[in-house]
């Protein structure tokens, strides 16, 4: 390996949240309310679904808290899987980062912002992938110039998404009287398929692993992050549900494909629902410009760790930022939307190029809070999971449970990140033994 990384720490608690919290809070939460609320059968019913999402998502943080809190590095994931599995298992899941769950995520989201875009300025002759490809330089350029940039535009984002949501919870509030509720179902399977998606509306709160070696204070604050970002957003989806439930009812919820914006366009008409269609802009552009400060960190550590990628793992004094690892991760990411540009929705082979490998990993790093803690009994842990070791087994056995269901969702682009991923064993040998 080569040298260590630079011992500044550049964020601070409210700064790391406030990433963490952006990762979170996607262009998910206007969408999958409704299919939330259509596989729940009852208002009871989808209330538990997001407080069980909050908790599970909590139980993973506490796991992750104690990786994080007793090995801070800017490598994140990368650095437990590594230190736990070895250099080939560490090396796989960080040419995944760089090449399929990152920057894929990247695209997605870019995609996203694309079609809107495209929507309202049908006027200028671009199409979605265009605007997809503008929005992944502009945002990799503001990292560029360093991560006070980077953070500013994460602040700014975060408080216009935050006044913006805060609009849909006040109107669903002051709305009159819901229309009934449906017949509450028993149905088990519904209510796990209703689950994967609020999962994956909590989704992003592992990236704070990532932030742990550049955030001021003990140790022990990279928990904070952890439990003061996901108590965050489990309000906040608790409470744009509670006012999608008053102002539309569970019926209304679970016949919308738009919930947000049918709301809004209720209460206000059309301007209503062009605010949610900014509003899930800017959702985007947050996730992700968090995604491309934490994505380039895993590839900054690839550099470290390999000679023959040594020119990644440059870190610019300064600016305070990975600049060779973000060019790498943005070219990276045009040429997934290049690609998507080519299928028929973008946004969607985005999703299934990336979920399973996601997941899986994701298990291998529960896994590995087992090996590190048999391994290295004696290393300093100024936090250790409660309830060891029933909360990390809950948590592999959701990660393991949604491999599978992703596997079962998806289409021909979770093969080709599963062909993406199994690339990188040649390039691995070939690092290895040059």
């Amino acid at each position: 390996m080569s040298s260590p990384a630079p011992s500044s720490r550049s964020l601070s608690v409210l700064d790391a949240v406030l990433i963490t919290v952006g990762i979170i809070v996607g262009a998910g939460i206007f969408r999958t309310p409704s299919i939330v609320a259509a596989n729940s059968g009852s208002v009871e019913g989808l209330i538990l679904l997001w407080i069980a999402g909050g908790a599970v998502s909590l139980i993973g943080a506490l796991c992750y808290a104690e990786l994080a809190s007793t090995y801070p590095e800017r490598g994140g994931e990368y650095h437990f899987v590594s230190r736990a599995f070895g250099s080939a298992p560490g090396f796989l899941f960080a040419w995944a980062r760089m090449t399929v769950i990152q920057t894929g995520s990247i695209a997605m989201l870019a995609f996203l912002v694309g079609d809107y875009a495209a929507a309202a300025l049908g006027h200028i002759p671009l199409t979605p992938a265009h605007y997809a490809a503008v929005t992944v330089v502009l945002l990799t350029a503001v990292n560029i110039a360093g991560i006070r940039q980077g953070k500013w535009m994460q602040a700014s984002l975060i408080a216009l998404l935050a006044l913006g949501l805060s609009s849909i919870i006040l109107t669903g509030s002051l709305s009159g009287p819901s229309p009934a509720a449906a017949e509450p179902s028993s149905d088990t399977a519904v209510f796990g398929r209703a689950m994967i998606f609020v999962l994956l509306t909590f989704g992003g709160w592992n990236e704070a692993a990532y932030l742990s070696a550049d955030v001021n204070g003990p140790r022990r604050n990279i928990v904070r992050v952890l439990i003061y970002s996901i108590a965050a957003v489990t309000a906040l989806y608790l409470a744009v549900n509670l006012a999608l439930l008053k102002g539309l009812g569970l019926q209304g919820m679970s016949s919308s494909d738009a919930v947000a914006t049918d709301l809004m366009r209720l209460s206000f008409g059309e301007a209503g629902a062009a605010l949610v269609s900014l509003l899930i802009v800017l959702a985007c552009l947050s996730t992700m410009n968090a995604t491309i400060i934490t994505g380039a960190r895993t590839t900054y550590a690839l550099g470290r760790d390999f000679r023959l990628l040594g020119f990644l793992g440059r870190w610019r004094e300064g600016r305070e930022t990975p600049v060779n690892a973000l060019l790498v991760q943005g070219g990276i990411a045009l040429l997934l939307v290049a690609g998507g540009a080519r299928a028929r929705d973008g946004f969607e082979t985005m999703v299934d190029y990336t979920a399973p490998v996601f997941w899986f990993f994701f298990a291998l790093i529960g896994l590995s809070l087992f090996v590190l803690r048999r391994r290295e009994p004696l290393a300093r842990r100024p936090f250790q999971v409660p309830l060891y070791p029933l909360l990390p087994i809950a948590f592999i056995a959701v990660c393991v449970y949604m491999l599978f269901s992703s596997l079962a969702f998806t289409g021909a682009g979770a093969l080709v990140g599963a062909a993406v991923l199994v690339a990188g064993i040649p390039v691995f040998i070939f690092l290895k033994r040059r």
